[in-house]
């Protein structure tokens, strides 16, 4: 398997060319869009809460909706383009996500409101997108496989940046309403065109022909194949439980400590900018040391900045935590892909990307609702943060497992 992928890597002519580099740009745009729907609910929590008298972990399981029908679509959308591409499931998500802020704008209940988020914007919207832009991606690269998911991926990390302060002065001048209509024009008018140039296929199907390519039924690091995917579902829940507690919560967090409403926003734009910067440098990486490293590396990095949040108040320390937070994890979502790229067959890869992303998104709705519902019986998110690491603590011990068949001896010895 190993010796295979090398020898991919290696080949002196690939599959790449230029309209691949068209191809990530516009994914890129729209995950940078499209993903504002998510992180809207976040920075909107506490005048969501305060308007409808709800406790937090009300709009939290918004976000956990979200994430849940990320999942559960993620499955579907993932079997749709390995069949027709990535292009006409892009201009679905985009009108889905258009029409979901606007229903939440103008939801008057939990059922509405929550249903908006979790059908709407998570599974007709975000999931139609997230799973089919990366396995396409994978499609059209082998030699830089792994910059380029990474740069796909990143658009998250730029939503992140940009739209949290834009939410935070919406709903301060015109109301949380408001701001989730403005997001569906915007979404609109720039998702629309962009999703045209994701209606071309790639020329080469990936790993056709490829000599000693794994087939369908092949035992992989020792395992049946089912038994690796698994393991990487299990993991991903660990990591993401662990990586929506600050994602959704930080600004509330800071918030409580007394901060300043823009200052909370504001960390919450670091995280997520970071995030943007860190998934290219670990995109670098992952084409030189393979997602398996890649991964296990990202996530020993996120434990340790998530250990920091109990740890810290200040307005500052909350700045340069959140920092290395986002440089942390940003390698962590793109090395699933990597790693489930170079383990298994490339006929079904959108269909087993999306099963292993849907626990994932099972994790983020988990992590992303037990972070207010821990909150609204504890008084305190440091409860929260340290339940993050527990899962943290999970998701390393199962991947050390793959690491182990996979690494050189004396890298096993190192893990182990």
């Amino acid at each position: 398997m190993t010796e295979s992928w090398n020898r991919e890597r290696a080949a002196p002519h690939g599959v790449e060319s230029p309209y691949g580099w068209l191809v990530v740009a516009a994914s890129m745009v729209l995950m940078a869009v499209c993903s504002g729907g998510m992180y809207l609910v976040v920075v909107a929590l506490k005048p969501i809460a305060a308007e409808f008298g709800w406790p937090r972990s009300i709009p939290s399981l918004a976000y956990a909706a979200i994430m849940a029908g990320m999942g559960i679509g993620g499955i579907l959308w993932g079997r749709v383009s390995d069949r027709i591409g990535a292009g006409p499931p892009a201009a679905i998500a985009v009108v889905a996500v258009a029409t979901g802020a606007t229903m939440v704008g103008a939801s008057d209940g939990r059922l509405q409101f929550l249903a908006a988020h979790g059908f709407m914007i998570g599974f007709l919207g975000n999931a139609a997108l997230f799973t089919p832009l990366l396995a396409n991606t994978t499609r059209w690269f082998d030699r830089r496989r792994g910059f380029a998911i990474a740069l796909v991926a990143s658009g998250q990390g730029v939503a992140g940046a940009v739209w949290p302060p834009v939410f935070r002065y919406l709903i301060e001048t015109e109301g949380w309403r408001s701001a989730y209509d403005t997001f569906a024009i915007v979404a609109l008018a720039v998702g629309l065109p962009t999703s045209v140039f994701l209606f071309r296929r790639p020329a080469t199907a990936l790993g056709d022909g490829r000599a000693g390519a794994v087939s369908e039924g092949d035992a992989i690091l020792g395992f049946a194949p089912t038994t690796v995917l698994a393991i990487l579902s299990l993991a991903i829940i660990g990591c993401c439980v662990a990586m929506a507690m600050p994602i959704v919560h930080v600004v509330a967090h800071a918030s409580d400590l007394g901060h300043p409403a823009i200052r909370a926003a504001e960390i919450l734009a670091v995280l997520l900018g970071c995030t943007f910067l860190s998934r290219i440098a670990w995109g670098l990486i992952t084409d030189r040391i393979g997602g398996m490293r890649t991964l296990f590396y990202g996530c020993l990095a996120q434990i340790v900045a998530l250990s920091m949040y109990l740890f810290i108040d200040g307005l500052a320390a909350l700045y340069l935590v959140s920092a290395l937070f986002g440089l942390g994890f940003g390698g962590i979502i793109p090395s699933y892909t990597i790693v489930i790229r170079e383990l298994f067959p490339v006929r079904g890869l959108g269909w087993r990307i999306g099963a292993v992303y849907f626990f994932g998104t099972f994790g983020m709705a988990l992590g992303g609702y037990l972070g207010g519902a821990i909150f609204d019986v504890s008084g305190s998110y440091h409860v929260a943060f340290a339940v993050g690491v527990a899962f943290n603590v999970a998701n390393l011990a199962l991947l050390a497992i793959l690491m182990r068949r996979r690494a050189p001896p004396v890298l096993q010895a190192a893990v182990l």
